[in-house]
């Protein structure tokens, strides 16, 4: 509990430092109520994951583990937002829909966070931030799994979706745009690791669920 407290600390501290340069101080971030609901939103998020589910070494086999693929999944969600505060900041490139598409972001921060925590605690031991087969790996359908087979990338995009929207700035939303792209290659080769470890039971799975949202019928 204490490392979980610490780490969400930590982190909380880094977003409000970088939205404290894009608003223009301190004291303009203290003055902005969405910026603080949002930090809020974000220490409460950080510290559910640090506590249910730390990362942890485990041996395993890594595959397509791609470093800068991996960077840019760190750098453009924590982007997205201090772009946004940024743009606002300045009156370029601001978006329509006000204080209440605002409050929308931060909620939809929320929701997105909350589908990624379920999706993180749905994998247990087997989430892995590279692409890695562990011992006694077995492929999840159950849960959120059972419809979409990426929930917790999803849940991530429309947290940083979220965070760009709380803010008037239009520069977040492309942060946003190539977070979905990395998303997107990101997995294509974790789906070809799984359609070689699993085989026919991948094939029939994917053929059932849709990779980011509950596929249609």
């Amino acid at each position: 509990m204490i490392v979980g407290l610490v780490g969400a600390a930590a982190a909380t501290l880094l977003d409000a430092l970088l939205l404290a340069l894009a608003l223009g101080g301190t004291r303009a971030l203290l003055a902005h109520p969405r910026a603080l609901a949002l930090l809020a939103v974000w220490f409460v998020g950080a510290l559910v994951l640090g506590t249910l589910r730390p990362v942890r070494a485990k041996a395993g086999t890594v595959r397509n583990a791609d470093p800068w693929l991996l960077v840019a999944l760190l750098v453009l969600p924590l982007a997205a937002s201090p772009l946004a505060a940024w743009g606002e900041r300045i009156g370029v490139g601001l978006l329509p829909g006000g204080a209440l598409r605002g409050w929308a972001g931060v909620v939809l921060v929320a929701l997105g966070l909350a589908l990624r925590i379920a999706a993180m605690s749905r994998l247990g031991s087997r989430f892995d931030p590279t692409v890695a087969i562990l011992p006694g790996h077995a492929l999840e359908t159950g849960g959120l799994y059972a419809s979409m087979r990426h929930p917790g990338y999803t849940g991530a995009w429309l947290a940083a979706l979220g965070g760009a929207l709380t803010f008037d700035g239009g520069f977040g939303l492309i942060a946003v745009a190539l977070m979905g792209v990395a998303l997107g290659a990101r997995v294509r080769s974790e789906e070809r690791v799984l359609a070689e470890h699993f085989g026919e039971a991948w094939r029939v799975y994917r053929g059932r669920t849709g990779a980011f949202w509950p596929r249609l019928r």
